[in-house]
């Protein structure tokens, strides 16, 4: 039951007790006939200043003159309870949108997903597990309701117009996800973005290949076929099953101490120029090197013991957290 519901069930649970109360001690204190009680506390409780139904007596006036402060505490309640719910329906949107501006100003560095639809809600909850400030933009009411009831910062606006986008931080954020229901809509996010912050990082979906193109034309950094992917994975899941499910276990089943992350190599820290069977990575860390991005941009898999480890190059390792966390503080610093 929602605010709006729980507070008119209160008003009138309170209006039919003090009628209750009123009808009860005009039969047995006035002696009122039931019909008539009622219309006396009615009456009274309303304050429209009928006379009296019939005579009363000393101990019907001392009961009145109680049920009087009564019933006016009670009209007084339900007063007070309508003029706040109409206060918070003219004013209460207005207010929700002040706080929300509020906290989206002192967003920094944070990820911006457009489109809360089931691609956005998975991305949204990715980035929250992985403790990052983020913000949902999205056009429908239902879905940004849906997201704030879920914990998620989030705004109503087109994310295909730069005021939308500005208004989202865009200037101050460091990426963003364009999980819009067409291509066409994903297209223009990116290149707003792009437009409004040439260094923040887009990753976007698309479900046509033509439409993959053109986005990384206009400068998206990761561009996603949710149904080329699907399909990749329904035939290795018949061809390779052993493959595809190793593959699950790696993106998705790690457990929450085991992960999979990039940390770069800054220059001056004891890890640049050194082998990997120097640096005991595997052997005393327990962690595992699966793969090194040169700065050069080339992918080393599965490099071997005596690769030497440069300066700006990003490991690709897999551990249990408290590892990892020796290894980024030997590093010098981790990326998200």
């Amino acid at each position: 039951m929602n605010r709006a519901l729980r507070r008119v069930a209160m008003v009138g649970a309170a209006i039919v007790i003090t009628l209750g109360i009123g009808t009860t001690g005009f039969v047995f204190v006035a002696g009122y006939p039931v019909f008539d009680a009622f219309y006396m506390a009615l009456t009274t409780m309303t304050t429209v200043g009928y006379m009296e139904v019939h005579p009363l007596a000393l101990a019907g006036r001392v009961f009145n003159s109680c049920y009087v402060l009564l019933s006016v505490c009670t009209l007084l309640l339900t007063m007070g309870v309508m003029t706040q719910g109409i206060i918070e329906a003219q004013f209460g949107n207005l207010l929700e949108r002040r706080r929300m501006r509020k906290m989206i100003d002192k967003l920094r560095g944070h990820f911006i997903v457009c489109g809360f639809g089931r691609v956005g809600r998975g991305a949204a909850q990715e980035l929250r597990d992985a403790g990052v400030e983020l913000l949902i933009v999205d056009k429908r009411e239902d879905r940004v309701e849906w997201a704030i009831r879920n914990g998620f910062l989030a705004v109503l606006g087109d994310s295909t117009r730069d005021e939308t986008l500005k208004e989202s931080g865009v200037e101050r954020a460091t990426g963003l996800i364009a999980a819009l229901a067409t291509d066409a809509d994903n297209l223009f996010a990116v290149i707003s973005a792009k437009t409004l912050n040439p260094k923040i990082l887009v990753a976007a979906r698309a479900a046509e290949e033509e439409a993959e193109r053109k986005m990384r034309q206009v400068g998206a950094d990761s561009v996603f076929a949710p149904y080329t992917m699907t399909g990749t994975r329904l035939a290795q899941s018949l061809l390779k099953p052993h493959v595809r499910q190793f593959l699950d276990f790696t993106t998705s089943h790690l457990g929450p101490s085991v992960s999979i992350e990039q940390i770069e190599v800054l220059a001056g820290c004891e890890l640049v120029g050194r082998s990997l069977s120097e640096l005991k990575i595997g052997r005393e860390l327990k962690v595992i090197v699966l793969g090194i991005r040169r700065a050069t941009g080339d992918m080393q898999f599965n490099p071997s013991a005596d690769t030497v480890v440069e300066a700006n190059d990003f490991l690709i390792v897999m551990g249990e957290s408290e590892p990892l966390g020796r290894l980024e503080a030997r590093v010098g610093s981790a990326s998200a």
